[in-house]
């Protein structure tokens, strides 16, 4: 595969412009250099997720936070998984030759061959049974459930909880997380994925194409919506007494019933914008999900690998609504088990 075609340029997928799939291009542009506290990764792998898709895309919420009349981060991508190329003179947790995963939360461009992340930030020494394929899908959607779970319904054994969307990133990783909490999991998926989600620990399964869970009556402790395809109006009768229902997925209507249900009735809803969190917090979170995932209770779930060269095909179809697990996106040899280039 060809690579950079000199020592201070690189390689990375860039839309510069809202609009269609066909808008993303490859481009070579300046390889990043690192300050004195950063260290510059020669980026593997990453993932393209519906926050990315609704960047290149550009609706209008979507342009409140990145441009208003055209991409203030032309380069997308969050999560990286590869190898320290370069460290700051004051950098002091890596070295050349680390094994090294992470968010990159200031300024996204993951989806290129290099990649600058600061010491201090959402980056950790990657699980040493994982490749970077896999590492990145490890960290893709649990990244977004743990704090939903774990922080927020504050999950423990015996509750029950229902996860509609378990086939997608988040959800896959949610069943998983939940699981490891010792909750009873009810996961929600489509027909083709009803065997792959209870191979990751699902208790029960409901095809959502033969069944609708919202007919169910105060049955579950929480609702978790990992695709926001459900509302909390619909769900609420599926809730326990006491029950919550979360969503991933931001709108007025979650927002306006987040703030009533937190004044009125038992029953509440509940969002959390995790991407905003503060990097000591997202940090702390990458590495007890590391530790799950070295343990084996947290395993990747890819549905689908790319090229970088064939990123425009992955976006088109992460926005068909219908991934199954995390959708790969690659930058090289990215296939073995980690340290094996």
């Amino acid at each position: 595969m060809q690579t950079t075609h000199t020592a201070d340029r690189m390689r990375a997928v860039v839309s510069r412009s809202y609009g269609p799939p066909e808008c993303v291009e490859i481009e070579e542009i300046a390889k990043p250099v690192p300050r004195a506290n950063e260290v510059l990764v020669r980026n593997f792998a990453s993932v393209m997720t519906a926050a990315m898709v609704e960047a290149r895309r550009g609706p209008l919420m979507a342009r409140l936070y990145f441009g208003l009349t055209k991409p203030k981060w032309p380069v997308l991508g969050t999560n990286f998984a590869g190898t320290v190329e370069a460290a700051g003179e004051a950098v002091t947790r890596f070295a050349v030759g680390d094994q090294v995963s992470g968010v990159n939360t200031a300024g996204l461009a993951a989806h290129a061959e290099y990649v600058v992340v600061a010491e201090a930030g959402v980056i950790a020494l990657t699980p040493a049974n994982l490749s970077d394929a896999e590492t990145v899908s490890v960290f893709d959607g649990s990244m977004t459930a743990l704090p939903f779970l774990r922080d927020r319904a504050r999950l423990s054994p015996g509750q029950s909880i229902l996860i509609n969307g378990a086939a997608g990133a988040v959800g896959s990783a949610a069943v998983q997380l939940a699981k490891h909490s010792g909750a009873r999991v009810t996961a929600v998926c489509s027909t083709g994925n009803v065997d792959a989600v209870r191979a990751l620990g699902a208790d029960d399964v409901i095809d959502y194409t033969a069944e609708d869970f919202t007919t169910a009556r105060d049955r579950y402790d929480v609702v978790f919506d990992a695709v926001g395809k459900s509302s909390f109006a619909r769900s609420r009768r599926a809730l326990t007494r006491d029950g919550l229902y979360l969503t991933t997925v931001p709108s007025p209507a979650i927002l306006l019933r987040m703030l009533w249900t937190s004044r009125f009735g038992r029953r509440k809803a509940a969002i959390l914008f995790t991407g905003l969190a503060k990097p000591e917090e997202m940090a702390k979170n990458l590495g007890f999900l590391g530790e799950l995932a070295e343990s084996g209770a947290l395993v990747p779930f890819i549905g689908r690998t790319d090229r970088m060269e064939d990123a425009a095909a992955s976006h088109r179809h992460v926005e068909t609504g219908h991934k199954r697990g995390s959708a790969v996106l690659t930058f090289g040899d990215a296939g073995g088990p980690a340290g094996a280039r």
